[in-house]
């Protein structure tokens, strides 16, 4: 008799589940997600994790990064991807300031995020500098992810959307995160060599993006998987599909058709 997997497709995921595919050797798929029917969309394909990032400034709103977002929009959508999720488990980004300012704040704002979203988690980004933040959360009860590498947030100050390469730092950051209590640590845009390191060093699972193949686990932007998003395309992208170009290509086809009177036809009207 074999033993069941921590993340199989008719089980709900959960944090411990997480850890658990870690010990068991067992990759974790995690997207992004900012509306419902794209969470149920992916809910469906059997995704484990669904991230609500403050990503959606830029492949939603349109602005040049994410330090725009507010909370009360991180809950908006957060909302809607939890209204979606069956299976999954939803994650949501703490914006820029919302738990920079002191701990008690960052609290507050995670708990008002579990609160009116229903979600399972919350995210935030930084190392050393957050552990008594994410501590206090942690008892309170509240899952922390935590994200270090290549932090977007802090894209300014960074100058840019750099490959972060100091091991010493990350490997630094990415163990504090993991003893103030983060289940799960998200390690962005670093050479896959350090990103196996950071791995190999957790017993928590690391979620690469642009962070190499040994990660416990990877995520991507749905608007790059799907081909969606047209302004920037990061090399750890991979398109699995090119919907911008079928998009495109449907309302031309619609144009058309409405200004030669082809559409509507009789069978798309009522007697």
């Amino acid at each position: 008799m074999t033993s069941r997997q921590p993340l199989e497709p008719d089980r709900k995921v959960t944090v411990p589940d997480l850890v658990l595919a870690k010990r068991a050797g067992q990759k974790i798929t995690m997207l992004t997600a900012y509306d419902y029917p794209t969470a149920l969309l992916l809910d469906q394909a059997g995704i484990d994790c669904l991230l609500v990032g403050d990503s959606l400034g830029m492949v939603v709103q349109g602005l040049p990064d994410s330090l725009g977002v507010t909370l009360d929009q991180m809950i908006y959508h957060g909302k809607m991807v939890t209204r979606a999720a069956q299976r999954a488990l939803v994650v949501v980004d703490m914006p820029f300031m919302s738990y920079q300012v002191n701990d008690d704040e960052a609290v507050r704002n995670a708990g008002r995020i579990l609160q009116e979203t229903g979600a399972h988690a919350i995210k935030l980004e930084g190392g050393r500098s957050r552990v008594g933040a994410i501590r206090r959360m942690v008892d309170a009860g509240i899952a922390v992810m935590g994200h270090v590498g290549l932090t977007p947030q802090s894209v300014r100050r960074l100058g840019g959307f750099k490959v972060q390469r100091d091991a010493e730092e990350l490997l630094a950051d990415a163990k504090a995160v993991e003893e103030a209590g983060a289940f799960a640590v998200v390690v962005e845009c670093v050479p896959a060599e350090l990103g196996r390191r950071v791995s190999q060093a957790l017993g928590v699972p690391t979620i690469g993006i642009g962070a190499g193949g040994a990660c416990d686990g990877q995520v991507l932007v749905v608007n790059d998987l799907l081909g969606i998003e047209q302004t920037v395309r990061p090399r750890f992208v991979k398109r699995y599909a090119e919907l911008a170009q079928a998009t495109r290509q449907a309302a031309e086809t619609y144009a058309t058709e409405v200004r030669q009177g082809k559409f509507p036809g009789g069978e798309h009207g009522f007697a």
